[in-house]
């Protein structure tokens, strides 16, 4: 067992240092705390994955694959949330309560949608000697785009509002409740697809991988929950110890931080050729972020002292705008389950883009960009819209049949 556990203790090693200092109370300069916590959240991210995939091995069906979405992007959401509850009693924080959560959405799908799409596309080139052009999904995704669409068509009166309202926040948890529980009720019943050390300890017998995978997310979570609070402050300090803006500084550094893992593992699926179940992995977190991450930030921001909506600035509304017109290309593309080579390069692109047309236009005119191309996407793929928006009100055989009708028309 211990040849099993070797890579999670070697990583928990790791986290000893930041645990240290938050339990004796000591407050390093703020680079250094950004080092030791942003290291701590790392390697607590990648046990929790690990333990996470494992626990495949005894969860079965479509809630296997939609609770290792949730927990994946866990790190993400202590940081997010210590940033709304703060903003409850100050409200500067809001600012990088929007800054995380923009960040890691437009990360997940700008650079981790892309990048899966184009390692599968080579991956499969090389195997079948001919070039291959789209990823295509099964049709069991059809329900997972559904949640997405529904989620980031209503994700739309953040920026029309400027705020998120508590009801908002209870609607959207709602519709998580919802996504869990449709996907409790699918028919994935496929064999946990493990690699690396989450296959190694899902190998070990029963009662001992119980027993670990336990032990794996108890102390990750107490390591994250630990270095959450520092971390996040350690970058708003550092930003200002750096010169650097510290909006910005939050919104990549720590979604870069804590979805590694998430990233890590969705590219090694892809590696191997398993490319549907990388994009599908992603896609489950994108639904988690727009559903249960925003539905939790107002709920988060009242118990800390605020009211009943977080309200946004005019850079937040900019930024929430651009999230979302981003969530919706991407939805427009995939209507057909079908992933095409230049929509890749397209969204890789335009991520790339934002970087080097900073400022208030830059971003009006990339959202423009974006939603142009979403709505020429939805047209282009017009027959499958009402198909994927109906899919998770829709029983699973419905959904099925209705799937099959469409191949066929």
């Amino acid at each position: 067992m211990f040849r099993a556990v070797r890579p999670v203790l070697l990583l928990l090693l790791a986290a000893i240092p930041a645990v240290a200092l938050r339990l004796t109370g000591t407050h390093p300069p703020a680079l250094a705390s950004i080092a030791i916590f942003g290291l701590a959240v790392v390697a607590a991210s990648f046990v929790l994955a690990w333990a996470a995939e494992a626990a495949e091995m005894d969860i079965s069906g479509g809630l296997a694959i939609a609770l290792l979405a949730v927990i994946a992007v866990l790190p993400e959401y202590a940081v997010d949330l210590y940033f709304a509850h703060t903003a409850g009693s100050n409200p500067d924080y809001v600012q990088y309560a929007a800054a995380n959560m923009t960040g890691s959405n437009r990360l997940l799908l700008g650079l981790g949608w892309s990048a899966v799409v184009l390692i599968s596309l080579y991956v499969a080139s090389r195997r079948s000697g001919r070039t291959v052009k789209s990823l295509v999904l099964d049709s069991g995704y059809r329900r997972e785009l559904g949640f997405l669409a529904v989620a980031g068509v209503v994700a739309f009166v953040i920026p029309v509002t400027g705020q998120i309202h508590l009801l908002l926040g209870i609607l959207l948890l709602a519709f998580f409740a919802f996504y869990l529980y449709r996907a409790a009720t699918s028919d994935h019943d496929d064999e946990p697809d493990l690699i690396g050390p989450a296959a190694t300890i899902g190998a070990l017998p029963q009662l001992q991988r119980r027993i670990v995978v336990t032990a794996m997310f108890l102390v990750s979570a107490g390591v994250i929950l630990a270095a959450a609070e520092p971390f996040a402050d350690s970058l708003v300090a550092g930003g200002q110890a750096l010169g650097i803006d510290q909006f910005l500084l939050v919104q990549w550094l720590a979604p870069l931080a804590s979805e590694a893992p998430e990233f890590i593992v969705a590219i090694l699926f892809a590696w191997q050729g398993k490319g549907a179940a990388a994009l599908g992995l992603l896609i489950s977190a994108k639904v988690n972020q727009w559903t249960l991450l925003i539905g939790s930030l107002p709920i988060a921001y009242g118990i800390g002292g605020g009211g009943a909506a977080l309200h946004l600035d005019g850079r937040q509304v900019e930024e929430f705008l651009l999230t979302a017109t981003q969530t919706l290309l991407g939805i427009a593309i995939l209507l057909s389950l079908r992933f095409p080579r230049w929509a890749a390069f397209t969204l890789l692109g335009l991520f790339a883009v934002q970087f080097a047309v900073p400022g208030q236009t830059g971003r009006y005119v990339i959202s423009v960009v974006y939603l142009v191309l979403a709505i020429g996407a939805a047209i282009h793929n017009r027959k499958y819209l009402t198909q994927t928006i109906t899919a998770p009100f829709r029983r699973t055989a419905a959904v099925a049949e209705a799937e099959r009708e469409l191949v066929d028309a």
